[in-house]
């Protein structure tokens, strides 16, 4: 399950950081690229419009299985459509 970032500590979820602005911007690039609004993406990988909205705007972090759904239906990778702001150490 995907959960939104709520910006509170503790406990565990799904949701990583926010993707950069890079990413998001990406995101819609090659969606609207590919020719698909955000409910028939929001479709293909099994959530709905609202989901795939808040991803573009960098208000939701996608669970890993998901990041990996939409970065296959543009033919990307998650690596180009969520860069990491720095490297670990």
């Amino acid at each position: 399950m995907d959960m939104p970032i709520t910006g509170q500590t503790g406990g565990s979820t799904e949701a990583g950081p926010r993707p950069s602005d890079g990413g998001t911007e990406s995101i819609r690039t090659l969606r609207r690229a590919v020719g698909l609004t955000q409910g028939e993406l929001g479709k293909h990988v099994g959530v709905t419009r609202q989901t795939i909205a808040a991803v573009e705007k960098g208000d939701y972090a996608p669970s890993v299985y998901l990041a990996l759904r939409i970065s296959r239906r543009l033919g990307s990778t998650v690596e180009a459509l969520f860069p990491l702001d720095k490297e670990p150490s």
